[in-house]
């Protein structure tokens, strides 16, 4: 059976440590579009060491930014196909502010896994300290596995976020390029269905598509410039649900409410009048 919930959940996954450089953020921010304009004071925030500041979604990729083989879904009680797994929801709440280079210790757990018929849902929360034992952020995922649901069990909560019933504050426009993938990849996830048109294909999409994760940062910085001055240290947390695929080269158009002290986030491919992602918040400092 390739998912056990009853030796998943909860299971206690070790821990990891870690370091980065700044390097290794400036190369993060790349990935996901920053520099386009290298004029700009605001996008050398995160293209320049002189004044580098990190976004925080660089969480999702500073333990395997030195990663060179495709990532494996094997966990207690889970064994699963790479090809079946899309990446479902993600999020990152920071402590503090995350530096611009450091060490680390990453504590990972199952915290569930749900059955919605016919995918199953598995749930990974992560805690990082620095070296000095500091909280440092918190980060959860929710990954997919295509026909490995209908288990008997529970479908787990909604996490719909109602839009507000108005225009949005602002909208934004984002291009990626048609490399992005492959750019991106060198962050660590060497996952073949972004950069292999076989794999791909095999995996039911018709080309390499762009990692959820990289639109996910690329989202979470377009929505910074847009309401927080381009300055990525005011990010408190940023959740959002992968709702549909992003062909690299496409654009993205942003939608932004301002709700109760939140951000309230939509974003949909502006080629094809899809959704990429839903229920998405950031939070200021």
């Amino acid at each position: 059976m390739p998912i056990d919930p009853s030796v998943a959940v909860g299971a206690e996954l070790g821990q990891t440590s870690f370091s980065w450089e700044s390097s290794d953020v400036l190369l993060y921010h790349l990935g996901i579009g920053a520099g386009a304009d290298p004029l700009d004071s605001r996008e050398l925030r995160y293209a320049y060491e002189k004044d580098l500041r990190v976004l925080p979604t660089f969480a999702t990729v500073a333990a395997t930014m030195r990663a060179s083989e495709p990532p494996r879904v094997s966990f207690p009680g889970i064994e699963i196909d790479l090809a079946k797994v899309v990446h479902g929801s993600q999020s990152v709440t920071a402590h503090r502010p995350l530096p611009v280079a450091g060490k680390a210790t990453a504590s990972s757990r199952i915290t569930d896994v749900f059955d919605k018929g016919k995918a199953a849902v598995i749930v990974q929360e992560t805690d990082v300290t620095s070296e000095d034992g500091e909280p440092l952020w918190t980060a959860q995922s929710r990954i997919f596995a295509r026909g490995e649901g209908g288990f008997g069990g529970d479908r787990g909560p909604s996490e719909r976020i109602d839009l507000p019933d108005r225009e949005p504050d602002v909208t934004v426009s984002t291009a990626t390029l048609p490399q992005q993938a492959l750019l991106y990849r060198l962050c660590g996830d060497r996952n073949p269905l972004h950069a292999d048109p076989d794999f791909a294909q095999a995996a039911g999409f018709d080309q390499p598509i762009l990692h959820g994760l990289c639109t996910y940062g690329v989202v979470a910085k377009a929505v910074t410039d847009a309401v927080l001055d381009g300055d990525p240290t005011l990010v408190r947390s940023w959740s959002a649900r992968f709702a549909g695929i992003v062909l690299p080269g496409e654009t993205l158009r942003t939608k932004i409410w301002e709700l109760d002290g939140k951000f309230i986030v939509s974003t949909e491919s502006v080629e094809r009048s899809a959704p990429v992602l839903a229920d998405a918040v950031l939070q200021r400092v």
